[in-house]
């Protein structure tokens, strides 16, 4: 919960907007302001408060106990310019809580502890577990001092500048080890834990027995990611409960899909309980992974409680980026979030250089020039087999004549991809135009290198015969010039000749250009493969200068 503390009707406004937007994550303290902030640091994760930086500080300070306790504090000004992150910028999410702030109020985030002001990631908030000397670790990769990754497990962070060999180690593991002196130990969740019970089996029989098994492999209970076992044991309170208090998801799954699980101790007595011969070991090896610990049985007489521990294999991480046409206020925040979490960027060489300020020191880059898309997936993908966190880079949106195609058709179920979408230049175009795409419309590539031009002459056609905006990319390289006339000769056969149409180039781009013509007088000799062109439909028209197309024809009937 976020906390809300103001102290005047220009703080008391900004909050409410804050509370209107957040109804579900927010609470308003009202009455004196000291009181507020005691209240609300005792009783929320979060607070903001909208008061003088110097006046937050003065509240705060007698409450302030440990970092990794304290409730991370946001300061906004009375005139919303600033939201400051002031106490627990990465243990209380305060630097994040403080971007959130002012995205929604419009106010910049002040942001001061060390690694995100020069883009590193800190240690403490890349979503694992971390032991150890955090800050002095920190501190060397800020001063730039050899940092050794050891990663006992591939798995997908962030960017790190790190080196071979260091005397700062950065390791990653689900074992059970101490952390040296100048070491960081990151605990990613490998650890799935196979439960089989008998009905009434105690919750304490059942947490002994997954603690006992994890210690006496030597691996860390802050890697466990969940307990799984069999349908039928879905609301079997001790094995809930355990769940419950080791802070871990319970997943089950059908006990046909266990039984279909190839396990190394197989026992008639689940089978005729629950119709699997094995719960425990089926349960945490049913999505792959190295069995660790084989079933065991609890130490009670008699024992009514079994589990088997597996180490799953880390999946590597493809986010596909639409990068937006060009305007770096037209990138998305999820599309600068993903390339901040890449450790392996992937693009086209021109679209690297409009964003590589946004990638954090140690990204590893991969770059290739025009014609090499199929090769770009191919290595995005294999990047993501070997367990990184990739981004692979494309302009507009990546799914519209872009690299996600391409990626998807390399990629199996054996990685996680995540699209995140972007200002397409069919809509960039648009919003210079006026509203040409009020209707219903079509994009129709109109380059035949991949596919062949009958294809896309019988599409034309189509849109043509429809009725429909047809947006056109691709129209015109000095390769390819005969296209472009022959599409607007065949929409010439069922428009008329003054329909509007839009021609833009560099849409977004400091050399941006756009104007309105029609179907009769567009030259195809100024269009260009960075120019995007609309065609209206019958109903669009010209108005002010700009295209638009109502959203339905009815609208436009004469009055009787």
């Amino acid at each position: 919960m976020i906390g809300l503390i103001s102290a005047t009707a220009a703080g008391a406004a900004a909050r409410d907007r804050l509370a209107a937007a957040w109804p579900d994550r927010t609470r308003v303290y009202e009455g004196p302001v000291g009181d507020a902030v005691r209240a609300a640091f005792a009783e929320c994760e979060q607070l903001v408060c909208f008061l003088a930086t110097g006046a937050v500080v003065r509240l705060i300070a007698p409450l302030l106990g440990d970092k990794s306790a304290d409730p991370g504090v946001v300061s906004v000004d009375e005139g919303g310019r600033f939201a400051v992150s002031l106490v627990g910028g990465h243990g209380g999410g305060a630097n994040e809580l403080a971007r959130e702030v002012g995205g929604l109020l419009g106010a910049e985030p002040v942001i001061t502890t060390a690694t995100d002001s020069v883009g590193l990631a800190g240690l403490d908030t890349l979503g694992l577990p971390v032991e150890g000397a955090v800050a002095t670790v920190s501190r060397a990769l800020l001063d730039g001092e050899p940092v050794a990754l050891e990663a006992e497990l591939r798995w997908p962070l962030p960017a790190l500048p790190v080196a071979a060999r260091g005397a700062y180690t950065i390791r990653v593991t689900d074992r059970a080890v101490e952390p040296g002196e100048r070491e960081v130990v990151l605990r990613p969740p490998s650890l799935v834990v196979g439960v089989g019970a008998s009905k009434g089996a105690p919750v304490e029989e059942v947490l002994e027995l997954v603690e006992g098994a994890l210690r006496d492999a030597g691996l860390s209970p802050a890697s466990l990611a969940e307990l799984a076992t069999v349908d039928a044991k879905a609301d079997e309170p001790g094995i809930v409960r355990a769940a419950e208090r080791l802070g871990v998801p319970l997943v089950t799954y059908p006990a046909e899909e266990l039984a279909a699980v190839d396990v190394p101790n197989p026992s008639e007595a689940p089978l005729a309980a629950v119709g699997t011969p094995s719960v425990a070991e089926a349960a945490a090896l049913v999505r792959g992974g190295e069995l660790l610990v084989p079933k065991r049985k609890s130490a009670a007489s008699p024992a009514m409680a079994t589990c088997a521990v597996v180490r799953r294999p880390a999946r590597g991480r493809l986010a596909v980026v639409g990068l937006g046409p060009g305007a770096r206020d037209l990138l998305t925040p999820r599309a600068e979030a993903e390339l901040r979490r890449a450790s392996v960027l992937v693009g086209l060489d021109q679209y690297v250089d409009q964003i590589r300020d946004l990638l954090r020191p140690g990204t590893r880059v991969l770059e290739s020039g025009l014609g090499a898309e199929e090769e770009r997936a191919r290595t995005a993908v294999a990047e993501a087999r070997e367990g990184q966190a990739v981004a692979l880079i494309g302009s507009g949106d990546a799914g519209v004549y872009a690299m996600a195609s391409p990626a998807l058709a390399e990629a199996s179920d054996d990685i996680d991809v995540v699209g995140v979408p972007g200002v397409t230049a069919a809509l960039a175009a648009g919003a210079l135009l006026g509203a040409p795409l009020g209707h219903d419309h079509v994009s129709i590539s109109l380059s035949d290198l991949h596919t062949p031009w009958e294809v896309i002459e019988r599409r034309v056609r189509a849109a043509a015969e429809a009725d429909l905006v047809v947006t056109f990319y691709n129209p015109r390289s000095r390769g390819r010039d005969w296209q472009l006339p022959k599409a607007l000769a065949i929409l010439a056969g069922h428009r008329e000749p003054a329909t509007p149409v839009g021609v833009v180039r560099n849409a977004s781009r400091p050399d941006e250009s756009a104007r309105v013509t029609t179907l009769a007088e567009l030259d195809p000799a100024t269009v260009d493969m960075m120019t995007v062109v609309t065609v209206g439909n019958t109903a669009t028209r010209e108005i002010a200068g700009r295209m638009v197309t109502p959203r339905g024809y009815r609208w436009q009937e004469e009055p009787k």
